[in-house]
């Protein structure tokens, strides 16, 4: 029974052995014939292929230029706007980037937006492979370093938005305070007419956030503000401000009209929210020569 038994057990060994090595086999041939069926691109055909795939792309963002420092140019080729795989802002996400408007032919807030992208990068250890002048005079030309123009060709829209608080705080629960959204600010109007915004404490220093509190004052003058203040904001004191806002090159002054569960004010878009943003459309399109630079 005992050497039946060892027979056995070597009878199963072989045969798993056996079995494991056909295992293998198969799928060696299987991947085998998924590659054969890859082809090896020249250059030319690699690029012919970028070009296919960018005119099959639809979307309401047209990418009209982009600078890189890789080729040292700018290219209109959609085809061409790529990133090498071994920048580290792709396969680490080591990076920096910023946002500017541009409106009428004039770069928005440049010098404000090159300031702070200088100041992260520096913050983040990159070296910049320019000084910022020549940085300055490529981004008014344009409209490693790489720089993309996007048309948006959908309209600015207004409407009020509902936003929710995100699972992952901040800052532990004892100390927590507003902040700030995904890459953008936000700003209360209290029942005292005050506009609240956070302070620019470890969270974004907006620069839109910025040029909205100068503009503001104008409102302060005419009386439909009381008065303006940066400081702490609990969650409590956000949820019963008469209107809330998000601020952002992107959305520019954007009305939040319900934050998780509670309805902000009358639930509808508030007039103070609206005259911020009123204000930032007339300065990106007639303000000083401070926050336009005018691109050839």
């Amino acid at each position: 029974m005992a050497r039946c038994s060892h027979q056995a057990e070597a009878l199963n060994v072989k045969t798993s052995e056996k079995f494991n090595s056909d295992i293998f086999t198969l799928r060696w041939q299987i991947l085998a014939t998924q590659i054969s069926d890859v082809p090896i691109l020249t250059c030319s055909e690699a690029l012919e292929r970028l070009k296919k795939n960018r005119e099959n792309q639809k979307g309401k963002q047209r990418f009209l230029a982009m600078y890189s420092s890789i080729f040292g140019g700018i290219t209109t080729d959609t085809a061409a706007m790529v990133i090498p795989m071994d920048d580290h802002m792709v396969h680490r996400g080591h990076g920096v980037f910023d946002t500017s408007a541009i409106v009428d032919g004039h770069l928005y807030e440049l010098d404000q937006h090159l300031d702070r992208i200088l100041r992260s990068a520096s913050m983040a250890k990159i070296n910049i492979p320019f000084d910022r002048e020549t940085i300055r005079r490529i981004l008014i030309q344009t409209p490693a370093l790489y720089a993309i123009v996007i048309q948006d060709q959908s309209p600015h829209d207004s409407r009020g938005i509902k936003v929710v608080t995100s699972s992952v705080p901040m800052k532990p629960p004892q100390f927590a305070t507003m902040k700030s959204g995904p890459s953008m600010n936000v700003a209360f109007v209290t029942k005292e007419q005050d506009l609240l915004m956070p302070a620019f404490d470890r969270i974004l220093s907006g620069c839109t956030a910025k040029r909205v509190l100068t503009l503001a004052e104008g409102l302060v003058k005419q009386g439909k503000l009381h008065e303006i203040k940066i400081g702490d904001v609990t969650v409590e004191e956000g949820k019963k401000a008469d209107e809330m806002m998000l601020i952002g090159s992107g959305v520019l002054v954007r009305p939040v009209v319900q934050w998780d569960n509670q309805v902000i004010g009358d639930g509808k878009e508030g007039p103070i929210t609206r005259a911020l943003l009123t204000l930032i459309l007339e300065d990106m399109r007639s303000g000083p020569p401070a926050v336009r630079v005018p691109v050839p």
